[in-house]
């Protein structure tokens, strides 16, 4: 048996990744989840946050992805996300803007106000900037 487990990153645009890894480690509603070769099979929903593709000791791949599900089988890992983005595509100018938007929106609360998409708009902005912060970790 190998060291390593194949990984494919799907997005509703494009495929991000599709590879060989010695683990994985997303984030889902539950927690956070580290897979490794001969995981057990699970399926779980992911939500907002990174995706981190440990290619070898020394080489990682960091993605950005809004939400979505993994799947774990015995051949590997697929996770199909809502949208994905490597973490060095992420805009850190649009995402600072997105979560100052969000930030007022919830703080200012008018009648027609959307509680639940400010709430949704804030995750996604700071999980990028989470995304953004580990890549710049590593470097």
């Amino acid at each position: 048996m190998s060291n390593t487990i194949k990984v494919d990153i799907v997005s509703a645009e494009k495929e991000l990744f599709s590879g060989q890894a010695i683990s994985v480690v997303a984030t889902a509603v539950g927690g956070e989840l580290g897979i490794l070769p001969k995981h057990t099979p699970l399926l779980a929903e992911l939500k907002p946050g990174e995706i981190r593709v440990n290619i070898s000791e020394t080489q990682t791949e960091i993605f950005y992805i809004s939400g979505g599900m993994l799947e774990v089988q015995p051949d590997g890992v697929t996770v199909l996300a809502d949208t994905a983005l490597r973490a060095d595509d992420i805009d850190e100018a649009a995402a600072i803007q997105a979560k100052q938007r969000a930030e007022q929106m919830l703080h200012e609360q008018h009648t027609d106000f959307d509680y639940a998409k400010a709430r949704a708009e804030l995750a996604v902005a700071a999980a990028q900037l989470h995304a953004i912060q580990k890549l710049r970790e590593r470097r």
